[in-house]
């Protein structure tokens, strides 16, 4: 087992599945005490399990990112079962109706803002909160998207949403960053994940379609984004905050 995050604790929203359960899985392989917050319970105490399996502690915490209080919660729980927060993934997020501005509706929108963009900035919220209290340093990565950095036809919601990531991200970074917390984000291209699949479902994209439009010719793994963030909460990017990171294959040098 490596060391880069040994003994600290980290949360991962959205551990269930794609993204972050590759994240968690690693994140435990480095050493970190993970909790993971979901709405899949099935998923995340499997991922639980996989986890303790190898020895390591890890806790799973039913999540609503859009709710104050269940984030309230996870923060707490996390502390109370490993006696601290030293950092975070907030990567909970759905990709929402990919349809035009004048065809998606207000509760579309409001659905993929409450989650994209809202969970982020709550999270980011008590996550802060709790390691001024402790006075401590720590890293807190969230997920934004390539979305993030340019416009995409039929993602106004999701698009806006997680442009408003990189924004958030950029600002807490400034207020941390005297304070001895870092706060980034990272921006994938198209990773083969459940949520892609469900993009493409229907849709008459195929993967094939998207393989051609990147400059490496192929998607990128949810372990490849893992290793990313990875980098950006350990100690080793300990010079870099308020940054939005790019993993995309060369999607956005285009």
């Amino acid at each position: 087992m490596s060391t880069l995050l040994l003994d600290r604790s980290i949360i991962i929203t959205g551990g269930s599945t794609g993204i972050g359960r590759a994240t968690a899985l690693r994140c435990a392989e480095e050493g970190a005490l993970v909790t993971i917050a979901d709405v899949n319970d099935d998923a995340g105490n499997e991922v639980i399990e996989m986890i303790t399996a190898k020895g390591i502690e890890a806790q799973y915490c039913n999540t609503n990112v859009t709710k104050a209080t269940d984030v309230k919660n996870m923060v707490a729980q996390a502390i109370q079962k490993f006696g601290k927060l030293d950092g975070a993934f907030n990567n909970a997020g759905i990709e929402g109706n990919f349809t035009s501005i004048t065809k998606m509706t207000e509760e579309e929108y409001d659905r993929t803002v409450d989650v994209d963009m809202k969970g982020v900035w709550l999270c980011l919220k008590y996550q802060i909160e709790a390691l001024l209290k402790q006075e401590s340093p720590g890293s807190i990565v969230s997920t934004a998207s390539v979305a993030g950095l340019v416009g995409t036809r039929g993602g106004s919601a999701y698009c806006g949403a997680k442009h408003a990531v990189i924004g958030i991200t950029k600002s807490a970074a400034l207020e941390c960053a005297r304070k001895t917390i870092r706060i980034n984000a990272v921006c994938p291209g198209v990773i083969q994940t459940p949520m892609v699949d469900r993009m493409t479902s229907g849709t008459g994209i195929t993967p094939q379609a998207l393989i051609e439009q990147e400059p490496m010719a192929r998607l990128g793994t949810p372990k490849e984004i893992g290793e990313a963030v990875i980098w950006l909460l350990s100690d080793l990017s300990s010079f870099v905050t308020g940054m939005a990171m790019p993993v995309d294959g060369g999607y956005t040098a285009l």
